[in-house]
């Protein structure tokens, strides 16, 4: 497993993700509408504090709830908007629909892919398999698996993984939402040099680089993003001891970002608001806030102090 720094400070990787990637909300107007202006001003603000590459259309920014002209209206403004290379989210439960996807991706100017395992039908292995070789086989850019057995109902076996990383030449990561630090740890051993493991769940992402993650693909970086890059670095660097402080100075933001009463995206775009940045609120089914998260919001940002985002 490797990376590389470029010469800026700017690391990049063989997928092109850098070590922060954030999986950014979704911003919608008053009507709930898609508000593309509102779209890039929060890509460039998120690049200016601390994000190596935006990830559109994902769990985050509410791809089951986009349709497929919202979707690729996103991914070519803030390709040609925002100042960094964009990865689309274009897994769904059908196959085929996700081979258009990819393919409208492309053409739209995403630089990666985000494939996330077919969910509620809970395929066997063989289909799954079968289903990202389907998707990697429609682009020619580079292809990343979202394991996520939470919210898709089947988690990607270790073998079907090993396979598709050692088969198919554009599957050159994945990001891994499974918790389970000895099996991303024997991930890393049996995959390919290059295949790129990225943490999925922040409270995590500590753990997954002691084993092989070469850095993130987050949701606190959305307000936190130059901590998380922070602790990426001294992890890689072997100062272990300051990426264990810059960890714990994320624990509220882990525990921020979402729960039963405010699941994902709701604490960010309630940060983001906060902030200044307009996204709206989540379309429904997920819905509006609950009393008292902006609250929670205000006393994280001022517990992150300096480091937070107006440091």
């Amino acid at each position: 497993m490797s990376t590389s720094v470029a010469p800026a400070g700017r690391s990049v990787s063989p997928g092109g993700l850098g070590r922060v990637a954030t999986a950014m909300v979704t911003p919608f107007d008053d009507s709930g509408g898609l508000d593309v202006k509102a779209a890039i001003d929060l890509a460039r603000w998120l690049v200016a504090h601390g994000t190596d590459t935006l990830v559109l259309a994902g769990s985050t920014g509410e791809g089951t709830s986009l349709d497929d002209e919202e979707k690729i209206e996103l991914w070519r403004a803030v390709a040609s908007e925002s100042g960094a290379p964009v990865m689309a989210g274009v897994g769904t439960a059908d196959t085929r629909h996700s081979v258009r996807l990819a393919e409208a991706a492309e053409a739209a100017g995403a630089a990666s892919l985000l494939v996330v395992t077919p969910y509620y039908s809970r395929p066997p292995q063989s289909g799954i398999a079968l289903h990202f070789r389907a998707v990697a086989e429609a682009t020619s850019l580079p292809v990343y698996l979202y394991d996520i057995p939470i919210r898709s109902g089947r988690k990607i076996a270790h073998e079907t993984m090993v396979e598709l990383a050692h088969e198919v030449d554009n599957i050159v990561g994945v990001k891994d939402a499974c918790s389970d630090p000895y099996a991303t740890a024997r991930l890393a051993r049996d995959v390919p040099d290059g295949f790129e493991i990225y943490s999925g769940e922040d409270r995590v992402t500590l753990p997954l680089l002691s084993v092989g993650a070469v850095g993130a693909i987050s949701v606190e970086s959305h307000w936190a993003g130059t901590v998380v890059g922070r602790m990426i670095t001294a992890q890689q660097e072997g100062r272990v001891d300051e990426a264990r402080r810059l960890d714990a100075l994320l624990i509220d933001s882990h525990h921020f970002q979402t729960g039963d009463e405010a699941p994902n995206p709701i604490p960010a775009k309630v940060m983001m608001n906060l902030l200044g940045l307009r996204v709206g609120q989540c379309r429904l089914p997920v819905g509006p806030p609950p009393a008292g998260l902006e609250d929670r919001a205000r006393r994280l940002l001022a517990d992150l102090g300096s480091d937070g985002p107006h440091g």
